[in-house]
């Protein structure tokens, strides 16, 4: 999950258009910090931890809604959108259509834990569902989650493009100086998932698809975790980088992302 957990933090000044469109950029600056993406990345994680990554749809669904509400009301203030706000408030929260992009920033953990791409899949849908159930909120979290898995599994570039436009249908043939002039800050999954994709696709490395993503703009603390959690699987993460996530991060989530660590790693 670091790849997602940096490009939030990464990408967090620069939210809401306010970088200047370069690759040119410190990584960190005073200003660089953790979002709504980070807590509900961490959330997702843990949840599926504590169902010890069963394929019970109702278990999944049931610890996602708990752990979402519980780290929410830890971080009430992290940057969430209203609808889902009140989603986190509701006694009883129940999915409310949203294709926000929300479904595919949280996701990342899915494509780790579980083996093979049905049912990372599977699980990715679920994920999204509780919360985000219109047919575009579920196609981005699954399309993240594939992407990630096929990254982490050896797949090649051109074998994720493939993968991903004949199963979800998005445009990844445009390059980033195409799309650089004229992106804005939009927080859907159909203009937020195929974009940072392509971030990755162009990629050189881990830190050079981070500044395609943050370069593009937009809500790019989530399009750059989105890309982030790509380059992970493809490339790993500088163990530099690794340190600044956690050295970025207050104990409680540090907790989790180190327990999140130890466990992927013994369920290989």
């Amino acid at each position: 999950m670091f790849g997602a957990i940096l490009g939030d933090i990464i990408g967090s000044p620069y939210e809401f258009d306010r970088g200047n469109k370069s690759k040119d950029f410190p990584l960190f600056i005073d200003e660089s910090e953790f979002t709504d993406d980070t807590v509900m990345t961490i959330a997702i994680a843990e949840a599926l931890m504590s169902v010890h990554c069963v394929s019970d749809q109702k278990a999944i669904k049931e610890a996602v809604i708990k752990s979402m509400k519980k780290w929410g009301k830890k971080y009430p203030n992290a940057g969430y959108g209203i609808m889902f706000s009140n989603w986190l408030d509701a006694l009883y929260p129940e999915p409310y259509g949203s294709f926000g992009n929300g479904s595919a920033m949280r996701v990342s953990s899915v494509a780790w834990l579980f083996n093979n791409i049905d049912e990372v899949r599977e699980v990715a849908r679920w994920t999204a569902e509780v919360s985000h159930n219109h047919p575009e909120g579920v196609k981005g979290a699954e399309a993240t989650a594939s992407a990630i898995f096929l990254a982490r599994s050896g797949s090649s570039k051109n074998e994720i493009k493939d993968y991903i436009q004949q199963q979800f249908g998005y445009d990844l043939n445009r390059t980033c100086d195409q799309i650089r002039p004229t992106y804005h800050h939009v927080e859907s999954c159909m203009e937020t998932v195929p974009e940072a994709m392509i971030a990755f696709l162009e990629g050189n490395d881990f830190e050079d698809v981070i500044r395609n993503a943050v370069s593009l703009g937009g809500d790019c603390d989530t399009l750059t975790a989105i890309a982030g959690s790509i380059a992970e699987g493809y490339y790993g993460v500088p163990s530099q980088l690794q340190l600044a996530c956690y050295q970025r991060l207050p104990d409680d989530l540090r907790q989790v992302l180190k327990a999140f660590e130890i466990y992927q790693k013994n369920t290989k």
